[in-house]
């Protein structure tokens, strides 16, 4: 090649455009697919981020069933998902399943009854995460308890998540759980070390 030839094909490499290199869709985009392929149709039910605060709106008018979760927050997608899993056909039909939702700095009966609710949906997150291969972290959602204190809430999640890998988690929680196990190629088929006490209590 002469040096005119080698310099002609550096100023065309120079100015050719730039080709952009395929993004691949986020995590909880995906989530949220997985989420449609598996309910948008049966339960005419949709995932959507982006919301400053999660939020369950029942279908109205030509409106699907609607769960928000926060922003682009994977973990926030899966959360909301448990509580649509854990919730029945009357509390499907209600706003945010017909709860009120006490803000952070409870009392310690708040967090007591707090715990309480959010003991199925944190262990059924558990296993989404595990299927997902997002790291869980237990959500004591409460900013003013003391370090150590959600000891209590730990067991809870963790005996709870053992119940679910004795007798099977519940129907709608089961498929999105093997569906995002094929999406993200996490774990189908949790075990007991998969589900340690000593792993959610840090």
């Amino acid at each position: 090649m002469t040096e005119r030839a080698i310099h002609a094909a550096a100023v065309a490499l120079a100015v050719a455009p730039a080709v952009a290199p395929a993004v691949a869709p986020a995590a909880d985009q995906r989530i949220a697919e997985v989420f449609a392929r598996c309910f948008a149709r049966g339960e005419n039910c949709l995932l959507c981020g982006g919301a400053d605060e999660p939020l369950y709106q029942p279908a109205s008018g030509e409106q699907a069933n609607t769960i928000f979760y926060r922003d682009d927050f994977a973990r926030s997608a899966l959360h909301e998902v448990a509580h649509w899993c854990i919730a029945g056909e009357q509390r499907r039909k209600l706003l945010d399943y017909g709860y009120w939702y006490e803000p952070d700095g409870r009392s310690a009966e708040q967090q007591q009854q707090f715990e309480l609710v959010e003991r199925k949906p944190q262990a059924l997150e558990w296993f989404f995460c595990l299927a997902s291969g997002l790291p869980f972290a237990l959500s004591i959602d409460n900013l003013d308890a003391a370090p150590g204190d959600n000891f209590s809430f730990a067991l809870a999640v963790w005996q709870q998540a053992r119940r679910y890998l004795r007798e099977g988690l519940p129907g709608r929680a089961a498929s999105f759980q093997q569906a995002l196990a094929i999406e993200f190629g996490g774990i189908a088929a949790p075990s007991e070390r998969d589900l340690s006490l000593a792993a959610l209590w840090r």
